[in-house]
């Protein structure tokens, strides 16, 4: 990635990196450079290798802000640290508090600590005279609250770089210049969708998330749900989805599942098929 980032710097040229850690993803196996911090954590072999790993992007990603700083672009260079899904680390199941630690699930779950993913968004070198940094501030040391997804990503880059975007091309997610900068944004939807119509570690299910409630349909309920076709849960309340409110908050189980429904009519989804080969959009409780 450097060596191509060099290029496009003797040429004169901006550059767009996507730096992809495939080191963090099963099989996990031990980076040997970081071995023995780890060796007496107590935990598994596997727990320990991923530690290592953990660490090797640590000193990647350092690797890789230092290179800026040596070739004087820090400043105007945009760095955005994400992961794809939530947490895959070898501990614990997928359903249960473990790998996200306090957050229930991992990577595959249809739980929280299987859909967040941490974003962090910096200046290689922050400057708040650059040029850039005073047309594009971000608010220093901040965390930002509001719902944002990987969909955010594609417009901010087109608005940071002054591209249009044809009118007839269709544009998932909002450009996230506000929020960066510390602000509210008053016209962001507040709303999640996650579609499941295929077998994984959490299978055939779709979840829905608007503002601090969150619904999660299951079209064959089964051990993953506690036998429940429905889960509702108030993130506000219990982020750690330790409550099924279903039962309860009926009323509020209705309006989110009338709310998933349109949503996944909008995306035109595909669902899952019953034994006959027929599609099986949700059933309404």
């Amino acid at each position: 990635g450097r060596h191509k980032l060099d290029r496009s710097l003797a040429a004169g040229q901006p550059f767009f990196l996507n730096f992809c850690h495939y080191a963090v993803h099963a099989p996990f196996q031990a980076d040997a450079r970081f071995a023995a911090d780890y060796e007496d954590s107590g935990r598994s072999p596997q727990a320990r290798a991923f530690a290592t790993l953990v660490a090797g992007v640590d000193q990647s990603v350092g690797d890789l802000l230092q290179h800026l700083e040596d070739r004087g672009i820090a400043e105007q260079t945009l760095i955005i640290f994400l992961g794809d899904n939530g947490s895959d680390a070898p501990l614990g199941g997928p359903h249960e508090v473990a790998c996200a630690a306090p957050l229930r699930g991992k990577k595959g779950s249809h739980y929280e600590g299987g859909m967040r993913a941490p974003l962090i968004v910096s200046w290689g070198k922050v400057n708040a005279a650059q040029a850039c940094q005073q047309q594009w501030p971000i608010l220093s040391g901040a965390v930002q609250s509001e719902l944002t997804s990987i969909c955010d990503l594609f417009p901010t880059m087109l608005d940071i770089t002054e591209v249009a975007v044809p009118d007839e091309h269709p544009m998932d997610g909002q450009s996230l210049r506000g929020l960066l900068a510390g602000k509210r944004d008053s016209t962001r939807k507040p709303h999640f969708l996650m579609h499941y119509p295929h077998e994984h570690r959490s299978s055939y299910f779709t979840s829905f998330r608007n503002e601090r409630w969150k619904v999660v349909y299951h079209y064959f309920p089964g051990p993953q749900s506690g036998g429940q076709r429905y889960e509702l849960f108030d993130l506000q309340a219990d982020p750690f989805e330790s409550t099924n409110l279903a039962a309860t908050e009926t009323a509020m189980l209705r309006s989110m599942m009338q709310a998933m429904m349109a949503e996944l009519r909008a995306c035109e989804a595909v669902y899952p098929q019953d034994e006959e080969g027929q599609a099986m959009s949700p059933i309404m409780p």
